[in-house]
């Protein structure tokens, strides 16, 4: 089983990704951003300077997914924001041909709201800049959902009460 915890910048992924591991202690966590920082370092970024736009990116995403499950036979819990719709069909394509099971969980927050981040001001800044960026592309993806998606409202559900949901879910 994947979870992949997709969502707006800042809408609570890796705070629930964080409380779904202490639930499921034997998960493991993948954070395809380590992938595109990796592409980045070593292939030309294209002109709009996201990794999510190297088609490599999103095979080795596959790849690591499928390969971490069947070399561990362990869940995943993947939170990463995927918010064109081509390639999360693209990832999740590649990742269900090879076998596994994707529970996909949408964070779904208001474009209002805001990201804290109390104890360090440049990343609060940093956050609310790359949310600003892209708030319409997230609004735009949590339209284009498939049947399937978990879609949770993260404004109205502390990261403990998400967690029992997903958990749910997965039942």
């Amino acid at each position: 089983m994947i979870i992949w915890i997709n969502g707006a910048f800042g809408a609570g992924k890796t705070t629930l990704a964080e409380e779904l591991h202490r639930r499921l202690p034997d998960a493991l966590a993948f954070d395809p951003e380590y992938v595109g920082y990796i592409l980045s370092s070593w292939v030309p970024l294209p002109e709009s300077g996201d990794f999510q736009d190297i088609p490599l990116w999103r095979k080795l995403v596959a790849e690591f997914a499928t390969g971490m499950s069947a070399d561990y036979g362990r869940a995943l819990i993947v939170p990463m924001t995927l918010v064109n719709p081509v390639y999360r069909d693209e990832i999740f394509g590649l990742i269900s041909k090879a076998g596994d099971t994707i529970l996909h969980v949408f964070l779904d927050v208001p474009p209002d709201d805001q990201v804290l981040h109390d104890d360090n001001p440049e990343a609060d800044a940093s956050a609310r800049t790359l949310r600003h960026r892209n708030v319409e592309r997230c609004v735009a993806a949590g339209a284009e959902l498939p049947g399937s998606t978990l879609i949770l409202r993260a404004d109205r559900h502390p990261p403990a009460e998400l967690a029992d949901l997903v958990i749910d879910a997965l039942r």
